[in-house]
């Protein structure tokens, strides 16, 4: 099944959905001249496990890069995703490091 992700800006959010138009998936924002706070990560449970968090993760993630912007990754989804995916650490405020 693919899925798409669109970019609501008057709802401040991307949404992910399938090829019937169902909503898989969502990540809300809060914009602020060219820093982006990524809030909240949500997916339906009929499509966990299928890629959805990855996907909205990674087109937020890029659209953020192509648009130039600075990345606060409130959401605790989004944060852990960013752990395994340094290629964005670039882009991403960070206020802490953490102790290993």
């Amino acid at each position: 099944m693919g899925f798409t992700v669109t970019d609501v800006p008057e709802r401040e959010r991307f949404e992910a959905r399938d090829e019937t138009g169902a909503t898989a998936g969502l990540v809300t924002y809060q914009l602020t001249g060219n820093i982006i706070a990524y809030t909240h990560t949500e997916v339906a449970p009929e499509f966990e496990g299928q890629g959805v968090g990855s996907l909205l993760a990674r087109t937020v993630m890029d659209d953020a890069r192509d648009n130039r912007r600075t990345v606060v990754p409130i959401c605790p989804f989004l944060s852990g995703w960013l752990e395994k995916h340094p290629e964005y650490d670039g882009i991403v405020a960070r206020s802490t490091r953490k102790v290993k």
